[in-house]
């Protein structure tokens, strides 16, 4: 059953998550996962959305989406985001 990396984030320094965005990619790639959706225009059309840019990555398995997250890999890269942008990420499983 398919996992998913699901993350809405706000960018505060642009510049500075330019690093994060070049380097994630590949270690997406690397535990099987993949691009849903990567930033793009929404339409609102009930509620209100708390962070302008929503992220969905699709994996193999919830636990790989885990595996992804908790990789040195990852890790290496997670402070240039942190520092970069604020926002939630939530590992889902999928149907």
């Amino acid at each position: 059953m398919a996992g998913y990396l699901v993350a809405q984030i706000h960018i505060d320094d642009p510049a500075a998550f330019e690093a994060y965005r070049e380097a994630v990619p590949a270690i997406i790639a690397s535990f099987g996962g993949r691009y849903l959706i990567r930033g793009g225009k929404a339409e609102m059309k009930e509620g209100t959305w708390e962070a302008p840019r929503l992220i969905v990555l699709e994996f193999p398995s919830t636990d790989r989406a885990r595996e992804f997250y908790n990789s040195s890999e990852y890790r290496k890269i997670l402070p240039l985001r942190l520092a970069a942008s604020s926002g939630t990420v939530a590992i889902v499983e999928g149907v």
